[in-house]
C-alpha cells in the first residue's frame, strides 16, 4: 500500500484492513515522502500489530513505492490498496476463497462503490456501473480499450501470475491501466463477482485528479501503444472513427509513429478537409475499404450503438475488426 499525505483518511482505512475477518495477511505500507502525519500513524498501528510493516520508500511516487513493497512482501497471494479508501471487512476473504477454488491464471476481483463528503459526478457513477456490470460477468477484457478494466485496488493473483506480468518493473503510468493490459496479454481470466468489496474515496486531491499521469493523454498513449504491440495488423486498413478531441489526438499519435491510416466522421463541416494533412472522409467511404480494422473514438452513446450495429451487419469482430476507445 502507498501513502502519501492521506492522513485523514489513514486511520479509517487501516482499521478496515485489521479488522479483516481474514486473519493470515501481510500489510506492507511505503510512506512516500508524506509531509503530515502518515509515517507517525503508520508506525502507531504497526507497533501494534506485527502483521503491518511500514517502510520509507527509496525512490519516489506510486510505482517505486510498489516495488519496494513487492520486495518487501512474502505472501503466494498478492493485491495492493490505496491508503484513503476502505475495505469491506469480507474483502481478502472473498478474493483469496474465489482464486484458490480456480487457481493460477486467474485474477480475483471485487465490485467497488465510490463515496465522497460531497456529490458524485456523473462520471464516476457511470464509470462505477460499467466497471461492476464487468466484474459480475467476468468480462472486463472484452472492454479493456475503452477504460481500465481491473479496479486498481481490488484485485488478487498469485505471485506467479504477477512475476509472469512483470509486477512493478514498468515505468509506464497510468501504472493500473498498465498492469491490466499485461494482464491482458499474459492472458489471465478474471474472476466475476456481484459483492462490494472495495470504497473508493473522491475528494479534490485525490492523486488520479490531480497528477498528470493519469491525463486522458496518458490514457490514450496506454491505449495505442498495446493496441499496435497486440492487435494492430498491417496488412489491414487502419481506419479511425471520429474527429472529436480524441480521435485527433489518436491521429496525431499514429502519424508521429508513421502508422497509415483513413480517417472518417459524419460531420460534414469536417469532410473533404485536411486536418495534420489528412484528409477527413465520409462513413460511406468505408464500404469502399477492403479488409478494415478500425478504432471508434466517438463518446456520444447513440452513435457507437448505431456504429456497432453496422460492424455486426457486417460481421466484425470486436476487438479484432473493430475497437472502443472511448
Amino acid at each position: 500500500m502507498p501513502v502519501k499525505n492521506t492522513a485523514l483518511f489513514l486511520n479509517e482505512c487501516l482499521d478496515s484492513i485489521v479488522n479483516q475477518n481474514e486473519l493470515n495477511f501481510e500489510l506492507i505500507a511505503i510512506d512516500d515522502h508524506s509531509t503530515d502525519e502518515s509515517y507517525s500513524i503508520l508506525n502507531n498501528y504497526s507497533n501494534k500489530d506485527s502483521r503491518i510493516k511500514v517502510f520509507k520508500n527509496s525512490g519516489k511516487g506510486i510505482i517505486e513505492a510498489l516495488r519496494l513493497a513487492y520486495n518487501k512482501s512474502s505472501g503466494s497471494l498478492i493485491t495492493r490498496m490505496d491508503s484513503d479508501d476502505i475495505m469491506s471487512l469480507n474483502k481478502l476473504k472473498v478474493l483469496k476463497t474465489n482464486l484458490e477454488n480456480l487457481g493460477h491464471g486467474h485474477i480475483a476481483l471485487g465490485k467497488v462503490k465510490y463515496f465522497s463528503d460531497k456529490p458524485l459526478g456523473d462520471g464516476f457513477k457511470r464509470y462505477e456501473e460499467w466497471l461492476n456490470s464487468l466484474i459480475e460477468k467476468g468480462t472486463n477484457f472484452k472492454d479493456i480499450y475503452k477504460e481500465c478494466v481491473i479496479p486498481s485496488p481490488c484485485w488478487m493473483v498469485y505471485r506467479e501470475d504477477l512475476d509472469r506480468c512483470k509486477a512493478f518493473s514498468s515505468n509506464e503510468y497510468p501504472e493500473d491501466y498498465d498492469l491490466a493490459f499485461r494482464f491482458y496479454m499474459q492472458g489471465l481470466k478474471p474472476i466475476k463477482c456481484n459483492q462490494i468489496l472495495h470504497y473508493w474515496r473522491d475528494y479534490p486531491s485525490r492523486t488520479s485528479r490531480t497528477d498528470d499521469h493519469y491525463s486522458d493523454n496518458t490514457f490514450l498513449d496506454i491505449k495505442s501503444n498495446y493496441f499496435l504491440r497486440l492487435e494492430y495488423h498491417s496488412k489491414k486498413k487502419l481506419v479511425i472513427w471520429g474527429a472529436g478531441r480524441k480521435g485527433k489526438s489518436l491521429a496525431k499519435i499514429l502519424i508521429a509513429k508513421n502508422i497509415p491510416f483513413t480517417w472518417i466522421c459524419d460531420n460534414p463541416k469536417k469532410i473533404g478537409k485536411l486536418v495534420y494533412n489528412q484528409e477527413m472522409l465520409s462513413f460511406n467511404e468505408l464500404e469502399s475499404i477492403k479488409n478494415p480494422q478500425s478504432i471508434v473514438t466517438v463518446a456520444n452513446k447513440e452513435a457507437q450503438s448505431e456504429i456497432r450495429a453496422y460492424f455486426e451487419e457486417k460481421k466484425s469482430i470486436e476487438n479484432i475488426d473493430f475497437f472502443f476507445f472511448c
